[in-house]
């Protein structure tokens, strides 16, 4: 029963963090094809067409930490490479409580991030700090990116306890 809700919410979790990492990859392809569009209409009409968008490398990099981000919490449970010299003779069950008690550490470190993330969205609010290029509040940027950093945190650790109590890797990831 415990199991199949965890495995069940971090489906949903993923499922989320998947379709924010491919807006945020499809946002971040077309500010990229604009921006050489743009330029390339400069160039080819020897200025009289001066049209650029501004503040495109600011955007492409905000939304590739948002993408990196919810990729990273959509996939954590996938991200673990097992040396075939060190677990060849354990168990498959073995394998995956080991697998769980290293997520734990990637749970730890989501949080960190999280509560550090928090903590500057909250000073740049305090402050009203801005994006240097095209002055967008930062308070958003990093209350987005302390919540994709709290999926990570919350899918590891969904993934750590389905390893370390129940020895079994989840139903969203297959094989090994």
């Amino acid at each position: 029963m415990m199991r199949s809700i965890l495995e069940r919410a971090s489906h949903w979790l993923a499922l989320v963090c998947r379709v924010i990492a491919g807006v945020a990859l499809i946002a971040m392809l077309g500010v990229t094809i604009v921006d050489v569009a743009t330029r390339y209409l400069d160039r080819l009409s020897d200025g009289a067409v001066a049209v650029t968008l501004l503040g495109s490398v600011e955007l492409v990099s905000y939304l590739m930490l948002c993408s990196l981000l919810a990729a990273m919490a959509a996939n954590v449970e996938k991200s673990q490479v097992v040396v075939e010299a060190f677990s060849h003779g354990l168990s498959p069950g073995f394998k995956h409580r080991l697998q769980g008690v290293y997520l734990l550490g990637f749970a730890a470190l989501g949080l960190i991030l999280c509560l550090g993330l928090v903590d500057s969205a909250a000073a740049a609010a305090r402050h009203g700090e801005v994006t240097q290029d095209l002055r967008l509040p930062m308070g958003p940027i990093y209350t987005t990116a302390a919540v994709l950093s709290l999926l990570l945190g919350v899918r590891a650790l969904i993934h750590a306890l389905l390893g370390a109590l129940f020895g079994a890797e989840g139903e969203v990831s297959h094989g090994e």
